[in-house]
């Protein structure tokens, strides 16, 4: 047996282990690293660290140390209130809203972990307080941010049209950016149907009852401390003072949120770095809010995806990616060859930076391209809506955002709902797109 192959047999049993056995999937796959990256590939220690993703670790550390200390000084109590007054209470639009925000984001220029960083605290707080499903609202974040990821202008889009000018491919940057809009789009509506998004039609916050109501919008003490709850029906849904108040914490923090963005999105400059610079900022002033904060920093979830991205770069290292692109090359029937390729590049997105594979996988279809067989403008855009539409999955980077921002839930529980999920996105992702965009022959 080949050590590629023992490599990819290897993932399938962390898989089964994990899920049977209820261990951390993180601590499994590290073993994993240590033993198939001694044994099969010949790396030493330094070469398994190389693998280890310190920038992702930083990121799901400082984002949810940064938006731990909004919520235990209420601000994102605040921000929440303060939105829904911005769709005049109209719970139905709420995900559809982060849908749009981060699909802009993402489409006038910002890297889709950094758009869905943060939106994906705010949206997850609006999913615990008025009883919409967190599968619902983290999805619709995820898919809304791959919704506007081909635009000419984004990371995705320059990305993958540069590859193809540099072969010397046909390529539409237009068709590539509504490929990616209409197939996100189509599934976001869908779920919206499918987790009960219709029966939130013609509710507002009026028509919370009693104990729905209160348990929506209990909020924490702290500094800047909610002061309280408020209850009841249509004629008594005016948030209570405290809650609407800004005190001196609240304020920092939003001045730190707008920091936050801009530091990202105009600066470019490293969010997990911006996050954990400003909590820290925060924690000096008020100390009180950071005992709590420092608690909520979900480290299951940290160690859960630096150990299946460290295993994965192990697999890189050893070139079990490359061996698995040749052998999909060589196959004589070319449709079928597109599929497979899609398939490669939903599977291993899931697990690992979509830009990168994207970056892998093209190079790699090049020749099998330039045969003329296969449409290539049909083709690169099943690819690369393929190897992004999956990253909802919690070991991708945008899975693992959305699930450590979920709050008030079962984080278990939802990991094992992100997951089944994004197993089936990936099963079925790049066989619907390659039906719709390769076999036309576009």
């Amino acid at each position: 047996m080949s050590a590629e192959l023992l490599s990819i047999l290897v993932l399938a049993v962390l898989f089964v282990v994990g899920t049977t056995r209820s261990v951390n999937m993180g601590a499994l796959a590290f073993a994993a690293a240590f033993g198939v990256g001694t044994l099969a590939a010949g790396l030493d220690a330094d070469g398994i660290f190389a693998g280890f993703p310190g920038d992702l670790f930083v990121v799901l550390v400082g984002v949810t140390y940064f938006f731990a200390i909004a919520r235990a000084n209420g601000t994102t109590d605040w921000l929440v209130h303060a939105g829904i007054r911005l769709v005049r209470g109209r719970i139905a639009l709420i995900p559809w809203v982060m849908f749009t925000v981060t699909g802009v984001l993402t489409a006038i220029g910002a890297v889709s972990p950094a758009a869905v960083a943060i939106v994906a605290p705010l949206a997850m707080g609006f999913a615990a307080r008025y009883g919409i499903k967190p599968l619902l609202m983290g999805a619709l974040v995820v898919h809304g941010a791959q919704a506007g990821g081909f635009s000419p202008i984004s990371i995705y889009g320059s990305t993958v049209n540069g590859i193809l000018e540099r072969e010397g491919l046909p390529g539409s940057p237009i068709a590539l950016f509504l490929a990616s809009l209409f197939a996100n789009l189509a599934i976001a509506a869908l779920l919206f149907v499918a987790l009960g998004g219709l029966r939130l039609r013609g509710r507002d916050l009026g028509d919370l009852g009693d104990e729905e109501a209160k348990e929506a919008k209990e909020g924490d003490g702290g500094s800047g401390g909610t002061g309280g709850t408020v209850t009841g029906t249509r004629a008594r849904t005016t948030p209570d003072a405290g809650l609407l108040r800004l005190t001196p914490a609240r304020i920092a923090t939003l001045v730190g949120l707008v920091a936050l963005v801009v530091a990202v999105l105009v600066l470019d400059l490293d969010a997990g770095l911006t996050a954990i610079t400003l909590a820290v900022l925060l924690a000096v002033v008020w100390p009180e809010d950071s005992k709590a904060a420092v608690a909520h920093i979900t480290w299951p979830t940290v160690l859960l995806i630096c150990g299946m991205l460290t295993y994965v770069a192990v697999l890189q290292e050893m070139g079990t990616i490359d061996w698995a692109g040749e052998h999909v090359g060589s196959i004589g029937i070319p449709l079928l060859a597109a599929l497979l390729f899609c398939y490669i590049g939903a599977v291993v997105s899931a697990f690992a930076s979509s830009v990168g594979i994207i970056g892998a996988l093209i190079p790699l279809a090049v020749p099998f391209l330039e045969q003329g067989e296969i449409g290539v403008v049909g083709m690169v855009a099943a690819l690369s809506v393929s190897a992004t539409v999956v990253d909802v999955s919690p070991f991708s980077t945008n899975g693992a955002l959305v699930l450590a921002a979920a709050e008030d839930t079962d984080r278990e529980r939802f990991f094992r709902q992100l997951m089944l999920y994004g197993g089936a996105v990936t099963l079925l992702g790049p066989l619907v797109l390659w039906l719709a965009l390769v076999v036309p022959g576009l």
